[in-house]
Formats: structure tokens, C-alpha cells, sequence
């Protein structure tokens, strides 16, 4: 799997800025051979615009998700992004996976709501995250804060992710969770876990950047700095890491243990 990350300013509530600076990077990502592009969490509408997510939010069978299942069909790239997803009289926090051929793979609904915007905007999801196939890969959701708790992860290892994809919000001044959790995660379930960050300002939220694809060892294979990038990287198979580490990893998540 070749993956691309893409840490962009956010769109300050302007979804069709969002839009296309999503559709410059599926471009980009696609022409370097990219299987899929992951963007940062609420990218539609944007993460700090409280008063736009409950008038803006979409169904899944909404204009956005139209949109950008057109766009990963025309590039033939999949897309992971964040969104405000309307359901009922529900507002939530959500990132959707579309597949290269622009079949909606799976929805997620954000568990660990952070702070008191998110759990005024949203109400938590009640779904474990969801596993799917793409690009030869069985990969996993969750939606930043998810991923600092050992227990999401850990369960979708437990059935058979491979990659965790994070879209994320995370401001300055919690870098230690791409600089430690991030790869935590990944060491301890031999997984690779995908992070992506905004960087720049929003409504006076100022974000950290530093976003980290990190392997099945808790070593990063790709990290950007503090302003915007498109990081493009390929997954190593299992088999080009220490066996000893990932069978007994692997083994004890089996277990149970």
C-alpha cells in the first residue's frame, strides 16, 4: 500500500476551499501512485466553527460524500477524511473511507468527544470502529482523541487491522501524542497508524502539525514539520520487520493477553 497524508491549514468554515484543496492533493497523491490519501478530522465544514456544525452537517447520502466519491473515482485514489455527519437529529463527529473506484468502504462515528466544543457540537458515536479491506491492506478508523486510549486500537487489531487511519485536530501544545502515542500505538499492536494533522490557525486554535505515519516497530517511516505537506509513503510488508517482535505481539493479541 502507498499512502499519502495530507496537513493542510484549515478552510476557516469555507467547505469549498476545503473542497479544493483536498481535490489539488488527490491529484498530486494519484499521480505519484498514492492508493489513498488521508486528510485531518472535520474537514467539512472545519474543526473550530462551532456554529457551522449542526446547520451544515450532511447524511452520508449527502452532497459531500457524492462529491468526494466522484473525486477518488476520477483519480483513482481512496479517500479517509473527516466530516459533520447528520443522522436523524444526531450531529456527529465522523470519517468516512472511500475506496479507489468511489464505493463508500465505512463510516465512523468519533467515540472520545475532546473538550467542551466537541461535546456541545456532537454526540459521541456508540459504534466500535469498523475494519475493512483496501488496497491489500485490512485497515481501521479512528478520529483523534480515540487514538490516546490503548483500547481502541488494541481491539482493532484484535480483528485484523493492519493500518489505523487518524484523521486529527490536534492543536499545539499536545505534540507529545504524535511524538509518543502515535507510535505507542503502533509498537504495541504491530500496526501501522496514519495521523493527520491540520497546521496553521483556526479561529484563534493554533495546530500543532507534526503529522506521523509510524510502523509496526514505533518507528516513523514519515513525519512533517510544523506547516503544510503531503506526505507519500510506502507500507512495508510485515514480513520486512523483526519476526520475533510481531509474532509475539501478534500471538498475545490472539491470546488475549
Amino acid at each position: 500500500m502507498k499512502l499519502a497524508l495530507l496537513q493542510t491549514p484549515p478552510a476557516n468554515g469555507d467547505p469549498d476551499q476545503a473542497l479544493a484543496r483536498l481535490e489539488v492533493a488527490v491529484t498530486a497523491a494519484a499521480a505519484a501512485g498514492a492508493d489513498l490519501l488521508i486528510a485531518p478530522e472535520l474537514l467539512l465544514p472545519g474543526y473550530n466553527c462551532p456554529d457551522l456544525h449542526a446547520v451544515t452537517a450532511q447524511p452520508v447520502e449527502g452532497a459531500w460524500i457524492a462529491r468526494l466519491s466522484a473525486l477518488a473515482a476520477a483519480h483513482r485514489c481512496g479517500l479517509v477524511f473527516g466530516w459533520a455527519e447528520r443522522a436523524g437529529d444526531r450531529v456527529l463527529n465522523s470519517a468516512t473511507a472511500i475506496g479507489p473506484d468511489g464505493a463508500v468502504l465505512a463510516t465512523y462515528r468519533k467515540r472520545q468527544l475532546f473538550g467542551a466544543m466537541e461535546r456541545a457540537s456532537f454526540a459521541p458515536g456508540r459504534d466500535p470502529a469498523p475494519v475493512f479491506d483496501l488496497a491489500g491492506r485490512r485497515c481501521g478508523l479512528q478520529i483523534c482523541y480515540d487514538i490516546e486510549f490503548p483500547e481502541h486500537a488494541r481491539d482493532l487489531a484484535r480483528r485484523g487491522a493492519e493500518v489505523i487511519l487518524v484523521p486529527t485536530a490536534n492543536p499545539v501544545g499536545f505534540e507529545h501524542v504524535q511524538r509518543l502515542f502515535v507510535p505507542a500505538r503502533a509498537a504495541e499492536n504491530a500496526v501501522f497508524v496514519a495521523y493527520a494533522n491540520y497546521c496553521g490557525a483556526e479561529n484563534g486554535l493554533e495546530f500543532g502539525g507534526m503529522s506521523v505515519i509510524a510502523g509496526p516497530d514505533g518507528v516513523p517511516i514519515a513525519s512533517a514539520g510544523r506547516g503544510p505537506a503531503l506526505l507519500i509513503a510506502d507500507l512495508p510488508a510485515r514480513g520486512d520487520y523483526p519476526a520475533g517482535m510481531l509474532s509475539s505481539q501478534l500471538d498475545d493479541l490472539v491470546s488475549g493477553a
